[in-house]
């Protein structure tokens, strides 16, 4: 298919070799020669109290990059050529990140920069684009309509927070009250906005919410009241790790014999051990672990996730948590975007992600979305696990789609993010938009 221009659509590619090479001489082609690796930029906070957003991330990256050079490297126009991961630790300070971006884009000329995102995105938005860096976050409120060369293909969070509340509405229907919290930050704002529309789509009524402040520790202050309303279901929302044990143990020490939900559960087997295996079952939340047998069937990881998860425990003991494998499934869309069109140059790679259909992510097939939210159609959302505790274990009850919840209640999700001053013009308006990211996955 031509478009306008004689541009041919890159998604209407064949497999011929032939049409490959006539397509991708439309592109510049950024060759390297046969000994040089083909950089690709890590940049995040490896060190520090925001390291765990990071380091497992590129424990992971490492794993990938072992594997796809073992395999002979990456294919680019009918070669192979090696992948390093160059790493650059920012601590999450932006005038580092910005020292880094400087380092790695200008020095080591990678043709991929891996971010966080988040405070140590947003001094780099006008160097990025700029010089074109395609570039990745974990942070999709980092879009914007300018951010023409930043993408969120791996966690679109917080939108698939709505297939947990989707499935537990439908399965559990006897659950009719929901208490729920979050930290005022750029993180739990939108997750709590976002547990509104899915709680008002399912037609589940929230008695009480608690918005806290990130710095507070006082468990107390923030669960107690949420008991005192007498709900079916306590919702943490996206907390960090830390106060979601905190508050989950209280509740334990409670009494409290309801649903417990959440956006994510790293270090689940601690609570299951610290309250009790009664208690845990049938915990909801998001993140599986890798070796769960529902993934066996997914594509990605070169279709050896449990085999990644194992290696992954074997090589870093105690660090597996989501952010191990989000960097990596950005990694997998890139690598097939680079072997499609033969070529690593940013532009190129980015117009072959775009017109990919559909784009296998993590979980399975996606498309591009966000310019309702976002400002800019830069995310990815597919089917999203489901995860509840069985018997001491996170097993994956069902793959929802995020693209059919939308389908039928994008309009409440936007009202809702909206009311919260959530959206892209309200956030850049306003200036809140830092994040005040704490640990994610350590707990004492």
């Amino acid at each position: 298919m031509t478009l306008p221009g004689g541009v041919v659509e890159i998604g209407m590619l064949s497999s011929s070799f032939a049409h490959r090479m006539a397509v991708t001489s439309l592109f510049p082609q950024d060759r390297v020669g046969m000994s040089d690796p083909i950089k690709i930029g890590f940049l995040a906070p490896l060190t520090g109290p925001v390291s765990s957003w990071g380091l497992p991330g590129l424990h992971g990256c490492r794993l990938w990059e072992d594997w796809l050079n073992r395999a002979g490297g990456i294919l680019v126009g009918g070669r192979r050529y090696p992948v390093s991961i160059v790493p650059f630790d920012c601590g999450y300070d932006p005038e580092r990140a910005m020292e880094g971006a400087r380092h790695l884009v200008h020095t080591e000329q990678v043709k991929l920069l891996m971010m966080l995102g988040g405070d140590t995105f947003t001094p780099l938005r006008g160097f990025l684009t700029a010089n074109k860096v395609l570039t990745s976050t974990l942070l999709p409120s980092d879009l914007s309509p300018d951010t023409r060369y930043l993408i969120a293909p791996s966690e679109v969070h917080p939108i698939y927070n709505v297939t947990g509340v989707d499935w537990l509405a439908r399965n559990r229907p006897e659950l009719r009250r929901v208490a729920m919290c979050s930290q005022k930050d750029a993180l739990g704002l939108p997750s709590i906005a976002t547990y509104r529309a899915a709680f008002e789509a399912a037609g589940v009524p929230v008695v009480k919410e608690v918005e806290y402040d990130p710095e507070m520790t006082d468990v107390a202050t923030i669960v107690q009241p949420m008991l005192d309303a007498q709900p079916d279901v306590l919702c943490w929302c996206t907390s960090y790790t830390p106060m979601v044990h905190a508050m989950t143990e209280y509740a334990h020490a409670k009494g409290f014999s309801g649903q417990i939900l959440s956006c994510t559960l790293d270090n689940y087997q601690r609570l299951v051990a610290r309250t009790s295996a009664e208690f845990m079952e049938g915990a909801l939340f998001q993140f599986p672990d890798f070796d769960d047998p529902k993934l066996a069937r997914k594509a990605f990881f070169f279709n050896r996730p449990s085999t990644f998860f194992k290696e992954y425990n074997a090589r870093y003991p105690g660090n597996w948590s989501a952010v191990s494998w989000e960097y990596v499934a950005i990694l997998d869309i890139w690598h097939a975007a680079v072997e499609k069109v033969a070529s690593v140059h940013p532009v190129s790679v980015l117009a072959t992600m775009k017109q990919m259909d559909p784009v296998t992510h993590a979980f399975g097939p996606a498309r591009w979305w966000g310019e309702s939210i976002f400002g800019i159609d830069h995310a990815l959302v597919g089917d999203w696990p489901v995860v509840r505790i069985q018997e001491g274990k996170a097993r994956i009850v069902e793959f929802g789609s995020i693209p059919a919840w939308l389908d039928k209640h994008e309009d409440m999700l936007r009202r809702h993010m909206q009311a919260a001053g959530q959206m892209w013009q309200q956030r850049l308006e306003t200036g809140e938009a830092q994040t005040g990211l704490t640990t994610r996955d350590l707990v004492d």
